[in-house]
């Protein structure tokens, strides 16, 4: 080729608009015949490509000769250094000399795959192998491309057989992997990365998955260890970072993950995602203005990312600013109207906001269930438990808090009063970090099933394996939840219980625990899709914690002024309660408040709304979240508890009762509003639930003024919990198991033989 032959090649190449003037062209080396091929060949290629649709119309441009073994070297070269569409040009030239050429078909599917083209990519490497069988590469690369289609157990096939024909394949090993932990087979992808790593000791992807895989199977050290070798081996690897942050928040070592954060963030401070791990380090730091800050500047970079949008959400619901909690979560809920679990935040939320009443709540419910359970019904399966009314029953319970948490408390008087002559007990547990509670729940059930990684549908399969005949959510819509689980059907009853007396809108969740106080006989059902089941006397059986300390006396007789209380989650501070609360302040003069507040800006808004009211600021007092022995000690400084509204408390009244302190309750309009009048009334103390805003005012005032009453109170109120049904565990596991009876003959008497 001479001076003039290449230069009429750019002359193509310029009108075609792929290159400026050919003042900008090498100098040197234009005589080589490599330089002179790849040149020409290049710019035939990008007029082929502009000449061809997917399935090749071929230019009438003359093309260089070149042989197919010198095209196919050429072609790879472009491949490897990214240039797909001259690689896919050079590609096409060869399959239209040799329609049967193996590697061109398997290679021209691996840029259809590289480029989003799926099927494309599958009909084309399974041609290269139906040709060419032994193409270890095309049998890699035909797994990738069914993987990202969801058909999963065809891609681990062919890996395997990747990896049969190539045993040192180490990428092979790795996109196994991938594809077993996407089918939530997480052993088996652990092995699959660990032998991708034994066969590249070097491999930094594979360890960043090998992490994955692990924090997924609630490993999380090793998964720590696995990110901390991937940054190792490559220190710009931003997913390692990424997943380090986020393995160091869910093991709650928040300082380092606010360090590996901060690290991520100097290394590439553009990665939205770096940010939002950080917001989340912060936020479970309980330092919601530096994690509002971070949500909201992962959102500047990355407006798309749900994810963002969703927990600044749940750090806004948590510092007490409820509108724009359910603005970010209806954000999230725009930008993927799919997302279930924004959709249980915001449904979750809405119940602590006072201008939402129930049939509002319940509306919102029903709309979950529409856009997020109803498209599953088709694939529910008929269950063929045993109807037997009288045998043994298999009862599963779901949670992520078989752990040191309320839920985990409350559970753990009824799992170890179960009459297991009548009840196996199932714990189906997503959890990722085993604490004692962990442990010493775990050892009251019959059989421990981790879900932790499992997806829905698995665990729902899991669930139908096992017969279980009654299947108990203790989540609802709050964190961690496993709704769709349910939504899937997988027992043939099925209740929800504990998390919060509400409802979940599921059509397949049967029933609902109750009692009489919390849904009084004859009050609206209509705003639970479940059937309302009442326990004969209390929807809690409390137990406390083992750092509980005793009770002391009044502390106004010390301190010469009356503290009221509330700690409840600040989420259930709000207006109207605090317009109460300044009521009550005002009325009892030289008083004090103490609220369970973390740092931040909410607390300044909470004293500049009472200073408003004529209460200086200096009367109100907060404390951060502390550890359970330290929580209960706050109660030796409190003398009246203040029950917010319209969400009381449960755990919290039970806890502020057990030490002595009264609670003054405001009954409200919806269940979550009435667990202080079931709680009182189950103490014998109905009169601490009053009706309006007038009696709370001044019931707490009067009580505030009467140390002979407080004092009385202060002595017998640890006893009357101990001797009441809230204490009586035996008691109330035996109502729990004939409310599940009672399901279960009405299912079998539905379900007789024909």
């Amino acid at each position: 080729m001479n001076e003039a032959e290449v230069s009429q090649w750019f002359h193509k190449a310029a009108a075609l608009g792929r290159i400026g003037d050919q003042e900008k062209l090498p100098k040197h080396g234009l005589q080589t015949h490599a330089c002179q091929a790849i040149l020409a060949t290049t710019v035939a290629c990008w007029i082929l490509t502009d000449a061809m649709d997917n399935f090749g119309v071929y230019s009438p441009y003359p093309v260089p000769e070149l042989t197919s073994e010198q095209a196919m070297r050429l072609a790879v070269e472009h491949h490897q250094a990214g240039h797909l569409q001259e690689a896919e040009c050079i590609y096409r030239q060869v399959l239209a000399r040799q329609p049967r050429h193996a590697e061109a078909l398997g290679l021209l599917g691996a840029i259809a795959y590289q480029t989003g083209r799926n099927d494309i990519a599958v009909d084309l490497i399974q041609q290269a192998i139906a040709l060419k069988p032994g193409l270890a590469e095309a049998h890699n690369n035909l797994g990738s491309a069914l993987k990202d289609t969801g058909r999963l157990d065809e891609a681990i096939a062919a890996y395997r057989q990747a990896i049969a024909l190539k045993s040192d394949f180490a990428e092979a090993h790795s996109n196994l992997g991938n594809a077993l932990a996407n089918a939530g087979r997480l052993d088996e992808a652990i092995v699959a990365y660990r032998q991708a790593i034994t066969l590249k000791p070097d491999f930094a992807e594979a360890y960043g998955n090998l992490g994955i895989a692990m924090a997924n199977a609630g490993l999380g050290d090793e998964a720590i260890a696995a990110y901390r070798q991937a940054i190792v081996l490559k220190p710009d690897l931003a997913s390692a970072h990424i997943n380090l942050g986020n393995a160091l928040v869910n093991a709650g070592r928040l300082d380092e993950a606010i360090a590996a954060c901060r690290q991520t963030i100097a290394l590439k401070p553009d990665i939205a995602e770096a940010y939002f791990n950080l917001g989340n380090a912060l936020a479970n730091a309980r330092l919601a203005d530096q994690a509002i800050a971070a949500y909201r500047r992962a959102i500047a970079l990355k407006p798309d990312l749900t994810m963002a949008h969703n927990n600044l959400g749940s750090v806004l619901k948590d510092a007490g600013r409820l509108d724009e909690a359910i603005a970010a979560y209806r954000q999230a809920l725009t930008l993927n109207p799919d997302d279930s679990k924004a959709h249980s935040n915001l449904v979750y939320a809405i119940q602590f906001h006072p201008a939402y009443d129930a049939p509002t709540i319940a509306e919102e419910h029903r709309r979950w269930n529409q856009r997020h359970a109803t498209p599953l019904q088709p694939y529910l399966q008929p269950h063929l438990n045993d109807p037997s009314p009288c045998r043994r029953l298999r009862v599963g319970y779901i949670s992520p808090d078989f752990r040191e948490h309320v839920v985990g408390r409350f559970l753990l008087p009824l799992l170890a009063n179960h009459d297991k002559s009548q009840i196996h007990v199932f714990a189906y547990a997503d959890v990722l970090e085993h604490d004692a509670l962990t442990r010493t729940l775990g050892s009251h059930v019959d059989d421990w099933r981790s879900i932790v990684g499992l997806p829905d549908d698995k665990a729902a399969a899991l669930i139908r394996q096992d017969g279980i005949d009654i299947l108990v959510d203790l989540t609802m819509h709050m964190a961690h939840n496993r709704m769709l689980i349910f939504a899937r059907k997988p027992a043939p009853v099925q209740v929800t219980y504990l998390a919060y007396c509400s409802t979940t809108g599921l059509d397949t969740i049967d029933y609902r625990l109750s009692d009489h106080y919390l849904d009084p006989p004859g009050a609206n059902e209509s705003v639970y899709s479940e059937k309302t089941l009442r326990l004969p006397e209390t929807y809690w059986c409390y137990q406390p914690g083992r750092a509980c300390p005793e009770v002391r006396q009044v502390p106004a007789l010390t301190q010469g002024y009356i503290t009221f209380g509330c700690l409840n989650n600040f989420c259930k501070v709000n207006e109207p309660t605090l317009a109460t609360w300044a009521r009550i302040l005002l009325a009892t003069p030289n008083s004090r408040l103490l609220l369970h507040a973390g740092e931040g800006a909410h607390r300044l808004v909470v004293q500049e709304r009472l200073r408003r009211e004529g209460i200086e600021p200096q009367r109100v007092r907060f404390s951060p979240s502390v550890p359970s022995p330290e929580y209960f000690s706050l109660y030796h400084n409190i003398d009246l508890a203040l029950d917010p509204f319209p969400y009381g408390g449960g755990t919290t009244t039970c806890d502020s009762l057990y030490m002595g302190v009264p609670v003054v309750s405001l009954v409200g309009k919806t269940a979550v509003g009435r667990g202080g009048l079931s709680i009182l009334s189950n103490l014998g103390l109905p009169e601490l639930a009053v009706r309006s805003e007038d009696e709370y005012v001044h019931l707490a005032t009067t009580l505030a003024t009467d140390l002979t009453r407080l004092c009385d109170l202060r002595s017998t109120l640890r006893r009357r919990m101990e001797q009441s049904p809230l204490m009586d565990a035996q008691r109330f596991a035996r109502g729990i198991e004939a409310a599940y009876r009672d399901m279960w003959r009405t299912w079998c008497g539905r379900n007789k033989p024909a």
